[in-house]
């Protein structure tokens, strides 16, 4: 079973478009980006599809936007892994921050596991709908209560408000929608290049791995040492570490038979 995954694993090259139609289609959802996903709600209800039963949707709160909310979900979703003797780091801090390619990484990595579960067939009888609607339900009342009180508090401080107040406010919004859209273009662009940086990269790697796999050279040290770093599964120990080990070992054996002859 996929729990631990190589960064050269296929997993990795599905795109956002083919992650965001799995999820809509699974769970009847219309995410439209891979950041709507940082709150860690649609990973829960993913393994919940892959394993009824086991995530406890009462606890999942699909209307998360604050981080303390989104970090609650992620508490949900590593207790589920420990349950399952899943051995995935989650790397919350980042995630939550809705920064588009860890989102991206982790998806990649939950959609190879779930298709790893039982060929990545779901259970027909499963509702998504019903199961979300069990999400978050005492949490949802709760803060929707608190929001109505504060709204009226709002309302009776504002109830004086005369018309110079509205235009002032409606100067600074201008202002911040304007600043706020700038920050988005700057924001994509960064995203654009961080993509095409990570694809170079990648690319890279991919011609290093074809090089290694060649006949000539896949049994030589070197290419096995280098096979071993880009395999690697997600683990603590650097798999560097156990590649100069191997091309140590290797060199002292060869020595060790050079002598010998």
């Amino acid at each position: 079973m996929a729990t631990n995954i190589g960064m050269m694993d296929s997993a990795y090259f599905v795109g956002r478009n083919e992650l965001l139609t799995w999820i809509n289609n699974r769970l009847q959802l219309h995410l439209s980006r891979i950041e709507e996903a940082a709150s860690g709600a649609v990973q829960c209800q993913m393994l919940d599809m892959t394993y009824p039963g086991v995530v406890p949707m009462h606890k999942v709160n699909f209307d998360a936007k604050t981080e303390y909310d989104m970090i609650q979900n992620y508490k949900v979703l590593q207790d589920v892994f420990n349950k399952l003797k899943i051995e995935k780091h989650i790397e919350v801090n980042k995630l939550v921050k809705g920064r588009p390619l860890d989102n991206l990484e982790f998806l990649q990595w939950l959609k190879r596991y779930c298709d790893s579960v039982n060929g990545g067939i779901m259970n027909e009888n499963y509702n998504p709908v019903e199961r979300r609607c069990k999400g978050g339900k005492e949490r949802s009342s709760r803060g929707s209560q608190k929001i109505s009180k504060s709204l009226q508090t709002n309302n009776m401080h504002n109830a004086g408000s005369g018309p110079r107040q509205a235009k002032i406010y409606g100067a600074n919004s201008a202002q911040e929608v304007q600043a706020l859209s700038k920050e988005i273009t700057d924001l994509k662009l960064s995203v654009d290049l961080l993509e095409k940086e990570r694809d170079f990269y990648f690319a890279k790697l991919r011609d290093i791995e074809i090089l290694c796999q060649t006949p000539e050279l896949e049994n030589l040290p070197v290419a096995v040492a280098i096979k071993k770093i880009l395999y690697a599964a997600d683990a603590k120990e650097s798999a560097l570490a156990e590649a100069q080990e191997y091309l140590s070992q290797t060199l002292e054996a060869g020595e060790g038979k050079a002598e010998e002859d």
